[in-house]
């Protein structure tokens, strides 16, 4: 396996991954009926959408197989709300169970890092749904708490926690 640039072939496989991730991620933490309610269709246009119209500031990398299977990815660029011009974000990040504890987080953060700096991004940040395994891993990265703020998934209010990195030199 892997890592490289998304195409638009790769968007029902990084939909896949998406939809199978957060039916094992959230199991738990968000509503059954919401989880079951997930459709990989739905989300590959999303992300057919995402692909072809990527901003300068913006990647969309995939953990793959010589056969072209995704097994997971990796979005960001800019920080969304655009408060602050040198930060970037994490947008959504996403390893199928099978490859995860292997390795592959550090990887893509590491390519991350590097785009991140050539794009002039001196820091860093991710939000994360309270109860995701991942709040460790973000940790462990070197990523703090700066803060909180409730959000809507399928009629239900849920925490996410904002976590920081002060400079992007502190990613692996």
């Amino acid at each position: 396996m892997y890592i490289r640039t998304a195409v638009e072939a790769d968007a029902e496989g990084i939909a896949s991954v998406h939809v199978n991730s957060w039916k094992t991620t959230y199991r738990g933490i968000v509503e059954d009926a919401y989880l079951n309610s997930l459709s990989v269709s739905e989300r590959e246009e999303r992300w057919r959408w995402k692909i072809g119209n990527l901003r300068d500031d913006e990647e969309l990398l995939v953990v793959a197989d010589d056969q072209g299977t995704i097994y997971g990815f990796l979005t960001y660029g800019r920080e969304r709300e655009d408060k602050l011009p040198h930060e970037g974000e994490v947008y959504a990040v996403y390893l199928l169970k099978e490859i995860q504890g292997q390795g592959w987080g550090r990887r893509l953060f590491a390519r991350m890092k590097e785009f991140l700096r050539s794009k002039g991004f001196t820091s860093l940040m991710v939000w994360v749904l309270e109860g995701n395994s991942a709040l460790a891993f973000y940790q462990r990265m070197g990523g703090r708490e700066i803060k909180r703020k409730e959000i809507e998934i399928g009629g239900k209010t849920y925490t996410e926690f904002a976590l920081k990195w002060d400079s992007i030199e502190q990613l692996p």
